[in-house]
């Protein structure tokens, strides 16, 4: 399968794309993947959701809900750290919420599959 390269999509670093425009998340993602272009955002990306899917697997095996919100926060710290210290762009989260934690997960997945370099 061959790999993909984040930030080779229509939408080049610092176009001005409104993230609200999309209205399916097949659409919004090759965008999403355009704004991780930086390869330690992607490893920050990373990092924290692999610490997410951690608390959240504590959170279960404890029966201790602050976990979640450890997760949560865990995740999101590395993304925006990433993004701010690296990618120089501000996250598509604060537009498109769902959809953004929607392409976490799919970026996610596409690291593990080989689809997108760590």
């Amino acid at each position: 399968m061959p790999q993909h390269t984040p930030g080779a999509s229509p939408w080049q670093a610092g176009a001005a794309v409104d993230p609200k425009r999309f209205t399916s998340f097949a659409e919004f993602y090759p965008f999403y993947l355009s704004e991780h272009a930086n390869r330690t955002c992607r490893r920050l990306h990373f990092v924290g959701s692999s610490l997410g899917l951690v608390c959240l697997a504590t959170a279960v095996l404890t029966r201790n809900a602050g976990w979640v919100l450890a997760g949560l926060l865990a995740g999101y710290a590395f993304a925006w750290i990433g993004h701010f210290g690296f990618e120089k762009n501000k996250p598509a989260s604060f537009k498109r919420p769902l959809y953004s934690f929607l392409g976490d997960w799919a970026m996610y997945r596409d690291i593990w599959l080989g689809r997108i370099k760590l």
